[in-house]
């Protein structure tokens, strides 16, 4: 399937219509075997599957070349059962958006076009109530309220389901200075509690389902109380998300920006995204979002994508001026509140107060996680295939959400450094250093600095047999070819050399044209035990 005409962008580095890539040190060996097969969704370029999204191609000043037509827009979107991500954009900087001085009067112009719902009534037995404010976002089908036209345009045949795509708990910390958002796979295995079927009206006892159709089943209500028996957390608003505001609240930001290391190809979705930086208008952020064959992660792949690009939404809301123009910001709130449910609580009142609370907010200010999980295939007689929870370390993630914490680890911040990007990350690589001069201490100088950079150094720099090597050698196995390339990127001017059998620990032998080390940083962020990271992590630095 074709992807949409191409829009253009800004970049940051020089050369005009050029793509920002990462540093491809020379001498590099060929594709290792192993890792070419986990890398299930790179490869080649296919000639005559559509034009690429438009490379950014400096700091501010868009390209002269022309930009697409509303009508080409529309009809560009492609088809798929990716809406999963686009109420997760959506509704995850909905609030990040109301950030900015709002007057009264616009929120409440905005409130009018809200459709209202109470998915709190008759709830007995709830969770005590927590510090801060959690808000189950909920994205669903919405089919049914579009035209056929705009089915052919959107590409989204097929009937719609009555279930969620997308269930995500956001936690707004008591302070409003941040922002946890903690995805909730939609095939969960979960026991519904009883209640009564919306649609049959029939009376149904406890039994297992899929987190997805306590919605089907019981509308927002039962979904509520579900999540809440679920995680033990009190929700205090509902919002509800139709998929059709997603591409239309990417263009009214102006675009989003998105940097791969790799090439990324899903042939499902029509995306095709040589490594590079780019900015991606509604479409092409749609084919983005959803693709989930670009790699051998599927869905844990698809969801950190979907992390990236949540993160690079509310830095471009933040930092474009969109919360300072009350035009701007008018016209974003409307193309995302133009499919919204919410329950009657959550009014403009509650609103502006919390936009205010939230002004300083930045990507920096948010985290991402999902909820942990022990079994992504757990079986269940007339379900099928199930996600299993991990329940001691759920637990202790949604005790730290009731207890108001920070998920991710406080770290200290150092000054921002403009990192290059790399497809694995540093904490992820094991090195061995050796002084390849007869510079005493060179050594143990590299080390330092790599491990400074996140790289998992030995801490025993050796001496190389050979002491007059001009160049710095990085040796690898093929089987770590990525990780060597890697390596590679944060040490310049070094030679790529094959090492069959060396193994996972990658030897760097220094030389005389050693001049440092480069920060770098991973295509997706390294999460570690704890699962979770920052919005500035994952964004294009």
């Amino acid at each position: 399937m074709p992807t949409p005409p191409r829009r253009p962008a800004p970049s940051r580095t020089p050369g005009p219509g050029q793509p920002r890539r990462p540093a491809a040190p020379s001498g590099e060996g060929r594709q290792g075997s192993d890792e070419r097969r986990e890398r299930s969704g790179g490869g080649r370029q296919t000639p005559g599957r559509g034009r690429k999204p438009e490379p950014r191609t400096s700091s501010r000043t868009p390209s002269r070349a022309p930009s697409r037509t509303a009508s080409a827009a529309r009809a560009a979107r492609p088809r798929g059962r990716g809406r999963w991500a686009t109420r997760l954009a959506t509704a995850a900087s909905m609030l990040v958006l109301a950030a900015g001085g709002i007057g009264h009067a616009m929120i409440s112009s905005l409130d009018t076009g809200i459709g209202r719902i109470d998915p709190f009534k008759d709830m007995k037995n709830r969770p005590e109530a927590g510090h801060g404010t959690n808000i189950l976002l909920v994205g669903t089908d919405g089919r049914e309220r579009i035209t056929q036209t705009e089915k052919v345009r959107y590409r989204l045949g097929g009937a719609p389901c009555h279930c969620t795509d997308t269930i995500m708990l956001v936690h707004v910390s008591a302070d409003r200075k941040r922002a946890s958002m903690i995805s909730l796979p939609r095939d969960s295995y979960a026991m519904l509690p009883p209640h009564t079927d919306t649609t049959t009206g029939k009376q149904h006892q406890e039994h297992p389902v899929k987190l997805n159709a306590a919605y089907a089943e019981g509308g927002p209500g039962l979904t509520v109380r579900t999540v809440e028996k679920m995680t033990k957390v009190k929700i205090d608003h509902y919002l509800e998300v139709d998929f059709t505001s997603f591409m239309r609240t990417v263009d009214a930001v102006g675009g989003v920006e998105i940097c791969t290391a790799k090439p990324m190809n899903d042939t499902h979705t029509g995306l095709r995204l040589p490594p590079g930086t780019y900015r991606l208008d509604g479409g092409q952020a749609l084919q983005y979002v959803r693709s989930r064959h670009v790699d051998g992660a599927s869905d844990l792949g698809r969801m950190q994508r979907q992390q990236k690009f949540v993160a690079a939404l509310i830095d471009q809301a933040t930092d474009s001026g969109v919360l300072l123009n009350p035009v701007r910001f008018q016209q974003v709130a409307t193309a995302m509140l133009s499919s919204v449910r919410a329950d009657t609580g959550f009014g403009s009142e509650e609103m502006l107060t919390l936009a205010k609370a939230m002004k300083g907010f930045t990507a920096a200010s948010s985290e991402f996680t999902s909820v942990p999980v022990s079994s992504t295939g757990f079986p269940v007689k007339g379900i099928g295939s199930t996600v299993k929870w991990d329940l001691p370390k759920a637990e202790k993630l949604f005790d730290a959400v009731r207890e108001d914490k920070p998920l991710a680890p406080q770290l200290p911040r150092a000054a921002t450094v403009r990192r290059k990007l790399v497809e694995v990350s540093p904490q992820q690589i094991r090195v061995q250093v050796y002084n390849g001069t007869p510079l005493g201490g060179l050594g143990a100088k590299v080390d330092t600095a790599l491990k400074s950079t996140g790289f998992r150094t030995s801490g025993a720099p050796g001496n190389w047999p050979r002491r007059d090597l001009n160049r710095t050698v990085v040796f690898f196995d093929p089987r770590w070819d990525r990780s060597a390339r890697s390596l590679a990127t944060a040490l310049p001017g070094c030679e790529l050399r094959q090492a069959p059998g060396l193994g996972a620990t990658l030897k760097v032998a220094a030389g005389a044209n050693y001049a440092g080390v480069l920060p770098v940083r991973a295509e997706n962020a390294y999460q570690g035990e704890s699962g979770v990271v920052t919005g500035d992590q994952v964004v294009c630095s």
